[in-house]
This record gives structure tokens, sequence and C-alpha cells, in this order.
């Protein structure tokens, strides 16, 4: 196989284990998103200890400044805030508004960069940020509350990403370094939690805890693919790719939890999927045209 195909069946398995997720985490029960997030983070940091100790990676976390760690801290916080709201939603029925909100992800991306980079939007993306937003007053209105799960989701993700290109850190030792801030305390609400019997590690059986346990694979497996991926395939691919992930959300959320789908709510559907389309469309054309000026 090729160095492209390698990359695409890499990123291809990395965004699909993604949207298939909704079918991992209510397997947790009786564990709360609390809980759960606290053992996703502790998991992933002991996993993450291993991985970068195999790659050899460990020089890039020495002599990191202040402002790094400053950077490395407000990401950790932000994806820790996005795994707690998806972890609820996804099981307490509301896989839909989580893949509405990773499908939105990339137009915040884009507002982020004209509110805090100052860049210009092209025609096509005030357009596609425009349907967004009827989107989100569309499924407001129908179902009478604010689409807050999409909207944090969205949101956390986008100032996450925006952070984590500040941060001069590849996946490998950037997730370790998120680990290594939040890790610590992660397992000392686990203890806590267990010394208080408010825990789920023990008493649930051997299979609980595994499952706990596996919360950390689950995290950094596919985050490891995508780097993997990512190092093979242009930007305008992935950005295509990407909606692989919270297209296999909602059709979860839709054929196999049965969520509740109204007009109004596939009205909202139905303009973020615009959006996205006019989105994508504008970014594979001037992705052509740099390319062939490049030429």
């Amino acid at each position: 196989m090729s160095g492209a195909g390698r990359g695409y069946a890499a990123a291809l398995a990395a965004y699909s284990l993604w949207g298939l997720s909704p079918a991992f985490w209510p397997l947790l029960a009786p564990a709360d998103a609390v809980e759960s997030v606290a053992h996703r983070v502790a998991w992933t940091l002991i996993g993450m200890l291993g991985v970068i100790t195999v790659a050899r990676r460990w020089a890039d976390l020495r002599g990191l400044a202040g402002r790094t760690w400053l950077l490395v801290l407000a990401g950790s916080v932000l994806i820790a805030v996005n795994w707690g709201v998806y972890i609820w939603a996804t099981t307490n029925g509301h896989v839909v508004d989580a893949a509405l909100g990773y499908y939105a992800t990339p137009l915040v991306s884009v507002l982020l960069a004209v509110l805090v980079l100052r860049e210009r939007l092209r025609p096509a993306q005030w357009v596609a940020i425009g349907l967004a937003v009827v989107a989100v007053v569309v499924l407001t209105v129908g179902t009478g509350r604010l689409p807050w799960i999409t909207l944090v989701l969205a949101m956390s993700f986008g100032v996450y990403g925006l952070v984590k290109k500040r941060v001069p850190l590849d996946p490998v030792p950037g997730l370790t370094a998120e680990g290594f801030l939040l890790g610590p305390l992660a397992i000392v609400f686990i203890v806590w939690l267990q010394a208080t019997g408010a825990g789920t590690f023990t008493g649930h059986g051997v299979g609980h805890a595994l499952l706990l346990m596996a919360a950390g694979p689950v995290t950094a497996l596919p985050l490891l693919l995508f780097a993997a991926g990512a190092k093979r395939l242009t930007l305008a691919t992935l950005g295509v790719l990407q909606y692989v992930n919270p297209t296999l959300q909602f059709l979860w959320g839709v054929l196999v939890a049965g969520e509740p789908m109204p007009v109004s709510r596939w009205i909202g559907v139905s303009l973020v999927w615009a959006a996205l389309v006019v989105f994508t469309a504008d970014a594979l054309r001037v992705h052509a045209r740099e390319r062939t000026l490049a030429l």
C-alpha cells in the first residue's frame, strides 16, 4: 500500500472509531460522565507514558517554556469539558446533538479565525456561517431550548484546535503533556470517589473495571491513527474525511438509539449540512487554485 493509501486507511480508521464511540460510553454505566472522564484522563495518561517511552519522544517535553505549559493547560481544560459533555450526551439520549456539534466545529474554527486571528472570510465562508446561525435559531425555536450540547462541543473543540495550533508539540508528546497536567487530578478524584464509596471502579465486577480502563486506549488509539494519517494526507483531504465522524454519530443516534427527529430538527440538520457543502466546496476550490499556482 502506498503512503497515501496508508494515510487514508489510518485517517478513516480514526474517524470511524470516533464516529462509533457512542456505542462505547454507555457501557461504562453505572459510572456517570464525570467519573468516566476522570478514568478517561487517567488511563490515557498511563497509556501515553508507555507510548512516548517506546517512541523515545521524552526530549520533546524537556525545556518547554512556561507560556507553552499554560497553553497546554488551557487545552487540557477545554478537551476535558468537551469529553465530559460528549460522554453525558451519548449516555443521555443526545447523540444527534453531539453529532451536530462536531459537524459545526469547522465553521466555529473559521469564525474564531475572524474574531481572534483577524482573518478575512471569503463570501462563501460567510454564507456557510450564516446558514449555521439560522440552523441554531431553527433548532432553538423548534425544540424550545438552546442546543447547548451542540454549541458547547463545537466551541470547546474549536477553541481547543486554536490553542493546539500554538503549541509546538506533535500529537504524542502533546497528549502526554495534557495528561501530565490533568492526570494527577483525575487519579486523586478517582481515589476520593472510591474512598467515599461513590466510585464504581470496584464493586461492579472485573468487566466494569476493565471497561473503565479501556477508556484510555479508546481515547489514544484514534488520536494516534489520526496523527499517522495527517502526516500523509493534505489538509483538504482531511477536511473532507472529518465528516465521517459526525455522520456515523448521527446515523447511530437516529438508527440505533432511535432519538426523535421532528421536522424542525430535520430542517436544522439540513441547514448545517448545506453550510458544510458550501464551506467544503469553497475550501476545495481554493486548495485546487493554490496547487495550480504552485506548479
